[in-house]
């Protein structure tokens, strides 16, 4: 089973932005953990960058509600005008919850925090402007399919929607296929402007 809902991650097609590469999972959290780290690429800069960890647990777990969890951390620099918006941990938070309900996947027991952080340079580092990062930690239970394994295809090219809303891309064009989009957009939501993000998590 938990062999399945792998192969359905390393299968899932996602946008040319994306590069994505498997990575150590997290010891001791679950009896199996799968774990993928990605960025959003433009030319040298990573806008945008993230590690997604699949775990199971084939006897369940009671605060997942189920035998599978997501468990992500997302990050990116923002200007200083986006970063000054008191919303802003709101509306990244929606987008989480928006990219999963946009590709249309069951999903509960939601849980997370957004972060901001902010450095100012001094000294021989005076020259450089105000930066701050914005950093998702996320985690839900992806609701089981046919045979008991979750979509996790379709929950990881959600993930990477979140990652290029974050990024400051476009929404995709749509899938003709579903009709989707890749990314999230609607009234009150706005993507951020491209910037220079952080490297690897």
């Amino acid at each position: 089973m938990f062999r399945r809902a792998v192969e359905a991650l390393r299968s899932a097609r996602l946008r040319p932005e994306i590069e994505i590469d498997p990575t150590r999972p997290p010891q001791r959290l679950a009896p199996y953990a799968y774990a993928v780290e990605a960025a959003v690429v433009d030319g040298e800069e990573d806008l945008a960058d993230g590690r997604l960890v699949l775990l199971h647990d084939p006897d369940g777990h009671e605060a997942w509600k189920g035998t599978f969890r997501l468990v992500t951390l997302v990050r990116a620099e923002l200007e200083p005008e986006m970063a000054a918006d008191p919303l802003l941990p709101e509306v990244c938070w929606s987008w989480l919850t928006g990219a999963l309900e946009a590709r249309g996947l069951a999903y509960g027991e939601a849980s997370g925090t957004v972060t901001m952080a902010g450095s100012h340079y001094f000294g021989g580092l005076a020259d450089r402007r105000p930066a701050t990062q914005i950093e998702i930690r996320a985690s839900w239970t992806p609701r089981e399919g046919l045979g008991g394994v979750p979509d996790t295809g379709a929950h990881l090219a959600a993930w990477c929607d979140l990652l290029c809303q974050i990024a400051g891309l476009p929404p995709a064009p749509a899938d003709p296929a579903t009709g989707a989009t890749g990314t999230v957009s609607g009234a009150g939501i706005v993507s951020l402007p491209q910037r220079r993000g952080p490297q690897q998590v």
